[in-house]
């Protein structure tokens, strides 16, 4: 007699670094699991280490890290996390992105520079990552640079309907913040209902990191208020001069959605004192009290998050969270 094989029952948990850990809460609370017991501690020179305290084998794993200040060091514990979960036979490892950091070094500009965000997939690869899920990476071509699936999350929907909501009996206009970000500006501007689209034409010296000249605004701004689009706000230079630009056209005012809200340095003060009417954001990265803002509005990334994990883990389609965008 031929004994009938079954087929294991699959089993999803959920892991977190220590970088953002009420994201990971609150994707685990949606989800209705609970994040696994970590310890994780430095050695006096600096070296992480990690050990889960319940065995993971055969189990699908989702590490989730948001890749912020210091941003080497969990970089690290994630790759450490995933080494971990690999040399403990977990069946397929997922690595979750909020922020995936180094992605805006994504080609060379000069002779002799690296391609980092290239080398941050191949060491996921390495450690033992079967796949990615990032959320708005700063160019679409990194999906390219891991070998599997990449699944690239758009806060786009959630953002542009905060924006409907709150602004939408106005006269409207979508303006990328350069030329490069078109594409996404018109995917803005057909989910608020056709609004017109504008770009500030600007400069950058390679030679200067985090600055830019805004040198003029292309198409039609006057009378509108506008929505200025971006992936990330880091230390906001880029951003306040571009919705200078604006305002200088004629617009009735400036309102800013990103994803990523960076906020380096001088990034608070500039907004405070710019003449940006609203800073509407969500939470991929911590943003802690000191950087909190009456102009700041956080909205919460955790149900997209935690909708992509459950389709990935129960082989579903990424795409349906996006209403059909391929």
């Amino acid at each position: 007699m031929t004994a009938i094989r079954r087929k294991p029952k699959r089993h999803l948990m959920l892991f977190s670094g220590r970088a953002h850990p009420a994201l990971a809460q609150a994707v685990a609370k949606d989800i209705g699991t609970e994040l696994v017991p970590t310890q994780a501690y430095e050695f006096a020179n600096g070296e992480i280490y990690v050990r889960y305290e319940e065995s993971v084998r055969g189990c699908d794993a989702f590490v989730i890290q948001s890749h912020t200040v210091p941003i080497n060091e969990w970089i690290m514990e994630q790759l450490i996390m995933v080494d971990a979960l690999k040399r403990a036979s977990a069946k397929r490892i997922t690595v979750v992105l909020p922020f995936y950091g180094y992605a805006r070094q994504d080609k060379k500009h000069r002779g002799r520079e690296p391609i980092s965000a290239r080398l941050m997939a191949d060491l996921f690869r390495t450690a033992g990552a079967d796949r990615l899920i990032a959320v708005d990476l700063h160019t679409s071509q990194i999906q390219g640079f891991f070998d599997g699936p990449v699944d690239h999350l758009m806060a786009l929907p959630l953002l542009a309907d905060y924006v409907a909501d709150r602004y939408g009996s106005k006269k409207l206009a979508v303006v990328s913040p350069d030329a490069g970000r078109i594409k996404v500006a018109e995917q803005w501007s057909a989910r608020l209902g056709g609004a017109p689209l504008a770009f500030v034409h600007k400069t950058r010296d390679i030679n200067r990191p985090n600055e830019s000249i805004a040198n003029r605004v292309v198409g039609s701004v006057k009378g509108r208020i506008c929505i200025l689009v971006d992936d990330m706000i880091d230390t906001a230079g880029t951003i306040t001069k571009a919705a200078d630009a604006i305002m200088a056209e004629g617009a009735a005012g400036v309102v800013v959605a990103a994803t990523h809200a960076i906020l380096s340095g001088p990034a608070v003060d500039r907004l405070n004192a710019s003449c940006i009417k609203e800073v509407i954001v969500t939470d991929t990265l911590p943003i802690p009290p000191d950087h909190q803002f009456d102009k700041l509005t956080v909205l919460s990334i955790a149900p997209l998050i935690s909708r992509a994990i459950q389709e990935v883990f129960a082989d579903g389609s990424i795409t349906s969270l996006f209403e059909g965008r391929a």
